[in-house]
């Protein structure tokens, strides 16, 4: 487990953890993004997962740009979080069966 940040990591956030982690059905999981999130960010951060998974593939940039359509900015910052994030991304790919 990654260790807490207090800024980042309140009481809050772990409750929104425990309600993800606890969720099984894919219908009531994305209802609840759909009241969380703005269609906009949640299709960014579905962009950013396809960028992990294609980045993970040893697709270059321009190849990832093209197919996501996410700009160079975005690539960078996911790929460095897969070499030197929280591992997030890595175990979302393992979820995949992807790595």
């Amino acid at each position: 487990m990654a260790e807490k940040q207090p800024d980042i990591r309140t009481a809050e956030v772990d409750d929104l953890l425990k309600v993800l982690a606890t969720l099984q059905d894919e219908d009531a999981i994305f209802a609840l993004l759909e009241d969380l999130f703005t269609i906009r960010e949640i299709r960014e951060t579905s962009q950013r997962l396809a960028v992990a998974r294609l980045l993970s593939t040893g697709k270059p940039y321009t190849a990832i740009e093209q197919a996501t359509g996410a700009s160079a900015t975005t690539i960078a910052r996911v790929s460095k979080c897969l070499s030197y994030g929280a591992g997030g991304y890595a175990k979302a790919l393992e979820v995949l069966g992807e790595e």
